[in-house]
């Protein structure tokens, strides 16, 4: 089949497809099932009326006590679970030996857990000065960042300096609050 080449010959196909397409629809709606019937009701529902001195407001102490005294019955599954209960599981008989080795084994693990090694505080403490009247100052270095710090200042965002003497600083690390004593540098190290 050849596409039509002119303007008209579009137009008949245009026209043609047209046609194709309502007589596709036309019958797809001629094969479905048409609309089902309401099925007649034979139950009809009355309204009933109720004298106005029957309605009476006051509880029935009686009718509520004979709802009370009804007993649930059942199969003996717990109705508020959607599953039924667990199996109990038998305990594994184990021989002296072994329950040994295993509370050796747990308690070492416990152990490895236990003792948390706090990492070294990397600060270098290179020197200290002191003015009359004025507290001391230390000297510290972490590769190539040097600061100047006084007695209870924060270094680093990180270390807290505790205390400054001739010999040694007293720095606490403030995320672990290990506490380490930094001996003075003699030189400083690159």
């Amino acid at each position: 089949m050849t596409a039509p080449s002119t303007s008209k010959g579009k137009t008949y196909m245009a026209i043609a497809l047209a046609v194709v397409a309502v007589l596709t629809v036309l019958w797809q709606m001629r094969s479905q099932p048409g609309p089902v019937a309401p099925v007649a009701s034979t139950e009809h529902k009355h309204a009933v009326a109720v004298p106005a001195d029957a309605l009476d407001p006051r509880l029935h102490l009686d009718l509520l006590a004979a709802g009370e005294n009804v007993r649930y019955e059942g199969t003996g599954r717990n109705i508020f679970r959607a599953t039924d209960e667990p199996l109990p599981i038998e305990k594994v008989k184990i021989s002296p030996l072994k329950k040994a080795q295993l509370e050796q084994q747990a308690q070492q693990q416990a152990a490895a857990r236990a003792i948390p090694v706090a990492p070294p505080i990397p600060l270098k403490f290179f020197g200290m000065s002191k003015a009359n009247g004025e507290k001391p100052r230390g000297f510290f270095s972490q590769g190539d960042d040097v600061w100047i710090a006084h007695e209870g200042d924060v270094v680093n965002r990180h270390y807290r300096i505790a205390r400054i003497n001739l010999r040694d600083a007293e720095v606490e690390d403030l995320m672990t609050s290990h506490k380490e004593n930094i001996p003075l540098a003699q030189g400083l190290e690159r």
